[in-house]
């Protein structure tokens, strides 16, 4: 296909997206044009018969915003790639009180149904984003709408104007005219409908006082996960200490308390029973290594992130690769996070992957501290609720961190993990 065919192309798709783009803006107008007709039709020489269409007027842009935004931005993704974000307030939930009302966050109610009637009511009117898409609503019409307009209004022009419609004598003129028309139509058929992503950023984006709210109930999140994981983990070292360390030390104990009392009738076993606790001894200090290793390894405060990772792949049952752009020393909280993030995942992968080689890069760039773990098992790995990944993801947010997984099936998986800091 050569340029031309190319343009032409180019053009055709612009004209219909600038249609779509038309149509999209336009319910609001045509409620308030079909409100105006039932007034006439009703009679304009009665005042009353104006009610009917006034509570249409002010009612139908309200009825039609939301929808009317939604579809917008879902456009402006499918075209754009931009994602604009909605920012609406996320219901509570509903529960039952044991005098048997209902209570939504706003009020009590008899039954669960008026709850949350009543709740979706009460948000919806309360909820900024609900003002901010009724704004958008009324002035896209006369900004997008009328730009997207341009390049169908110019081809219905042209095709009119070609065609020799016209006044008597002036066809070669309407010819004229629709050839300029055509111009038009072609030259602003790729733009025009861009103007619906630009307004679309300017007054559908979340305002800073959503942003701000949205910021809250996310640290808020966070804080909560957070609780729950140093809950968790401080039951993880109850528990290992208690099945663990603390049982061999127990034993250690009996079997001191048995020599002791042996020793003088009979030394052979007494000295079998001190070799046995020497033994449970050092196995009890093996025991505390591995568990202070699980909590703080100390090769990651010794030395930092990119040499605790490379000590990590010697005890990994994997072939495995590790690039570092530098030491990057970092605080000792994301130090922590990211390596156990990596134990996590090369555990995952020689676990559940079935994976012979795997390719650790660590590296800073202009976001932050981006680390990428990749295996060439067989992929399929998900992020599920109550997971090691899960876990993973929850430990890097309360750092701004995320974790991206992409895992095929056939693999390879490839994890990447970013974490914001100066």
């Amino acid at each position: 296909m050569g340029r031309t065919g190319a343009w032409v192309v180019r053009a055709g798709v612009g004209v219909g997206r600038a249609v779509v783009a038309v149509g999209v803006c336009m319910p609001v107008p045509l409620v308030w044009a079909a409100a105006v007709g039932l007034g006439v039709w009703c009679g304009a020489e009665h005042p009353w018969s104006w009610i009917g269409p006034a509570v249409i007027v002010c009612a139908g842009p309200l009825a039609l915003a939301q929808s009317v935004c939604r579809a917008v931005r879902a456009l402006v993704a499918r075209w754009t790639g931009a994602a604009i974000p909605g920012g609406y307030r996320e219901a509570g939930p509903v529960m039952q009180l044991s005098t048997g009302y209902w209570w939504n966050g706003f009020s009590y109610e008899r039954s669960r149904r008026d709850a949350v009637m009543d709740q979706r009511m009460r948000l919806w009117w309360s909820d900024p984003a609900t003002w901010r898409d009724l704004r958008f609503a009324v002035i896209a019409p006369f900004t997008a709408g009328l730009v997207a307009a341009l390049p169908p209004a110019a081809l219905a022009v042209a095709v009119l104007g070609l065609a020799g419609v016209g006044p008597a004598g002036a066809g070669t003129a309407a010819r004229l005219t629709g050839a300029g028309a055509l111009a038009v139509a072609v030259g602003a058929a790729p733009y025009a409908w861009r103007s619906l992503h630009r307004v679309a950023v300017r007054f559908l984006g979340p305002s800073s006082a959503m942003l701000l709210a949205e910021r809250v109930d996310e640290l808020t999140s966070q804080r909560a996960d957070a609780t729950v994981a140093q809950a968790a983990e401080i039951r993880r070292i109850e528990r290992d200490l208690h099945d663990g360390a603390q049982a061999r030390l127990v034993a250690l104990g009996l079997c001191l308390a048995t020599a002791e009392a042996l020793m003088d009738r009979d030394p052979g076993q007494a000295k079998a029973l001190m070799r046995e606790a020497r033994a449970g001894a050092t196995a009890s200090l093996t025991e505390l290594r591995e568990l202070i290793r699980g909590i703080s390894p100390p090769v990651l405060s010794e030395r930092g992130l990119v040499d605790a990772v490379r000590a990590l792949a010697l005890d990994v049952p994997l072939d495995v690769a590790v690039r570092a752009d530098g030491p990057l020393r970092l605080d000792q909280p994301i130090e922590s996070a990211l390596y156990f993030g990596v134990a996590e995942l090369l555990t995952n992968a020689v676990k559940h992957a079935g994976a012979g080689r795997a390719h650790v890069c660590l590296v800073r760039d202009e976001t932050g501290i981006v680390v990428e773990v990749e295996d060439d098992g067989r992929g399929g790995a998900d992020v599920l609720p109550g997971g090691g990944l899960a876990g993973l993801r929850r430990r890097l947010a309360v750092f701004d961190g995320t974790l991206v997984v992409t895992s095929p099936h056939g693999g390879p998986t490839r994890a990447r993990m970013v974490v914001p800091c100066a």
